[in-house]
């Protein structure tokens, strides 16, 4: 759906087109010392989205999902298994990397809430396009099963949200984590109306995202990288497998897991991006955005584990999100 790309205004009579959803409780889910998925990650975005003072940004607050939200995504018995397995002290292990403390179900249930409001924004208009700034990340979440540090399916929930109440028909999810998000691709595996597509390395966790996984109806698009690869060579593979894909597919809304574990400077992978290659595929995802689903493009933080990397990766993803000229 082409057409003018809506803008919002602040109380000050700003131009929005770029909300910004956060909540406190991101940086309370702590997964105990030495865990990589620290509360240090979101805390150093938060100071440099301050510091940056990006035009047209608007700050908001993550509600909490419904649990008819969740359930949509995640069947019972699991999101009360979830829920009750939050301790009242200390921490819980639900598996050799995903450990909850008192505040991770606020969290996780604020990160999924991050994704339906910013869903529900961007489709009345209020803005074109919303980043939501929370943690745990979720893309890793199975339907009945939490793994990789992800508790539930925020971008998968977040997804859901526009098609049962908004009617949007037509998705598209770009994963660009340096980890391929098993848990997204299982949710959609046989959905013909969402394309789910995924830069990552290969060999990593979780050892899925081969290019042969296709989905049912051929609405998968793996693109596994090796280590080593950098900017130029990753660039080219978006330029002539991802992009294409997701324009062919005219989505109604782009939807972006925007994991920067992919910097070079993460600990936990070995790709070879910088900031500028973050940058590039957002402007390059929001013209497709402005062509087909009237610029309407929701991200949702996913991996990143060197702070510093991290809130660089993420200005300069929202910078591209909040350009006027796409």
């Amino acid at each position: 759906m082409a057409g003018a790309r809506p803008r919002g205004a602040t109380r000050e009579g700003k131009d929005v087109t770029l909300l910004f959803f956060t909540h406190p409780a991101g940086i309370g889910h702590d997964p105990g010392p030495g865990h990589p998925e620290a509360p240090v990650r979101l805390r150093t975005v938060l100071e440099a989205v301050e510091e940056a003072a990006i035009p047209g940004l608007e700050r908001r607050e993550a509600p909490e999902a419904t649990l008819e939200q969740i359930r949509r995504v995640h069947p019972e018995p699991y999101p009360t298994r979830i829920l009750e397995a939050v301790p009242a002290s200390g921490y819980a292990r639900l598996d050799a990397d995903t450990v909850v403390c008192p505040a991770s179900g606020e969290a996780a249930l604020r990160a999924a809430g991050a994704a339906c409001a910013a869903v529900d924004a961007v489709v009345a208009g209020e803005a074109r396009a919303a980043f939501c700034a929370m943690r745990p990340p979720g893309h890793h979440a199975e339907p009945m099963q939490a793994m990789g540090f992800c508790l539930f399916n925020s971008i998968a929930v977040g997804a859901m949200q526009a098609r049962r109440v908004h009617h949007l028909s037509r998705l598209a999810i770009l994963d660009f984590d340096v980890h391929h998000g098993n848990g997204t691709q299982d949710i959609f595996w046989d959905d013909p109306d969402t394309l789910y597509v995924s830069t990552h390395q290969s060999p990593l966790y979780p050892g899925t995202g081969r290019a042969t996984e296709r989905g049912i109806k051929g609405n998968v698009l793996n693109c596994p990288l090796p280590p080593g690869t950098g900017g130029a060579a990753w660039r080219q593979v978006v330029e002539r497998h991802v992009l294409p894909a997701i324009d062919a597919w005219r989505p109604d809304l782009l939807l972006v897991s925007a994991g920067f574990d992919a910097h070079a400077a993460d600990p936990l992978a070995n790709l070879m991006l910088v900031e500028d290659d973050f940058a590039w595929v957002t402007r390059e995802l929001a013209r497709i955005a402005g062509r087909h689903a009237n610029g309407r493009i929701v991200s949702v933080l996913e991996g990143g584990y060197d702070p510093p990397a991290l809130a660089r990766s993420v200005v300069a993803h929202l910078r591209a999100l909040a350009e006027e000229d796409h």
